[in-house]
């Protein structure tokens, strides 16, 4: 009872994929090569560029590229339902502490490309070789140019500084990128200090926590507060001419450049265990890696590529560069779930 069940459900996720597939992709293949076999996406990615990547894919290969697209935590649950019926090759995430619950969870298998080992720099792929770094983006501070550069402030540690009290506007630490930067925090300097940090933070709140970082950008721009920590590819949509004037109304710091690196997170895929089409998986983890694949999944969000030797937008690199925090996505993942009880206990909404 309970396998035919699963059958039907494997079934309906087929249908599903198929119905979701991009039509243009099939006919961009026509021209191109006969479709010859197909792929199946699990994806919580959502960019438009990430289209046009599908049907170049197809065009160059005849492999049709299905998809499903929804929050990561529900795909991973998904695949897992499904068990060894599950239609899904790939499962594409964007953010470390996913991959790392794909991996926990035992639905990722390892891949053995000379091609992606050659490519992905060893900080950016799983020592198992379970999933592989598509894009990263950065997590830095930001300040309101007008007010002056806050003195004495250079790590992420700083921000805890009774100096800057009142000074501070900050999203939800519910947010997956704070969470991944406080279980960051607990890797490298232990959870007794990351939740005194979190402790001290709070307190140099100007405001409750609210808002996103595009929100957060704009406040500090504007002056309603000082002090705030972003991503960099939420910051480089500011540099059209339209929203130009925000961006130049802010400094930018790119924290514990003396000791640990900047905190990066990551956009990521794995092959999935039970992949049906496992070589053609592996064709396409190879075509995300080349320089083509990773400038439209890096310029579809102003991030920055994970391959070695692409350069990232004028927009992104013209934020500044550099040293990335090399922690791995697995110490972060493992310290999600304590750095989620270190922000309740600070009450960082």
């Amino acid at each position: 009872m309970k396998r035919t069940l699963l059958a039907a459900l494997a079934g309906l996720s087929l249908g599903l994929l198929a119905a979701c597939a991009n039509s243009d992709g099939e006919t961009a293949a026509t021209e191109g090569k006969p479709i010859t076999g197909e792929i199946n996406i699990y994806s919580s990615r959502h960019y438009d560029t990430d289209l046009a990547l599908y049907e170049d894919f197809t065009r160059a290969t005849g492999i049709k590229v299905n998809r499903i697209e929804a929050e990561a935590d529900a795909l991973i649950e998904r695949i897992q339902a499904e068990g060894e019926f599950s239609p899904a090759d790939l499962l594409i995430t964007t953010d470390a502490g996913r991959l790392w619950r794909a991996e926990e969870a035992g639905i990722l298998a390892p891949v053995d490309s000379k091609v992606l080992e050659e490519r992905i720099p060893a900080n950016l792929r799983d020592p198992q070789k379970r999933w592989f770094a598509l894009t990263t983006r950065a997590r830095i501070i930001i300040y309101n140019k007008a007010k002056g550069a806050p003195q004495g402030l250079a790590t992420y540690e700083d921000l805890a500084s009774p100096a800057f009290k009142g000074r501070i506007c900050m999203r939800s630490s519910s947010s997956v990128y704070n969470i991944a930067l406080l279980a960051s925090m607990i890797a490298h300097d232990g959870p007794e200090k990351a939740g005194a940090w979190a402790k001290g933070v709070v307190a140099n709140f100007q405001r409750p926590p609210q808002g996103n970082d595009v929100s957060n950008i704009e406040a500090v721009a504007a002056g309603e507060c000082d002090i705030s920590l972003v991503n960099t590819y939420y910051l480089a949509r500011f540099a059209t001419p339209e929203k130009r004037k925000v961006l130049d109304a802010l400094g930018i710091i790119f924290p514990n450049q003396a000791t640990t690196g900047t905190h990066v997170n990551m956009s990521g895929a794995g092959l999935v265990k039970t992949a049906p089409n496992r070589e053609n998986a592996i064709k396409f983890l190879e075509y995300l890696s080349s320089e083509s694949a990773q400038k439209y999944l890096a310029n579809g969000n102003n991030e920055y590529p994970a391959a070695k030797g692409v350069a990232p937008t004028s927009a992104v690199e013209a934020l500044g560069t550099f040293k990335a925090d090399p922690l791995s996505a697995s110490e972060i993942g493992r310290n999600e779930a304590r750095a989620a009880q270190l922000y309740n206990a600070a009450r960082w909404n």
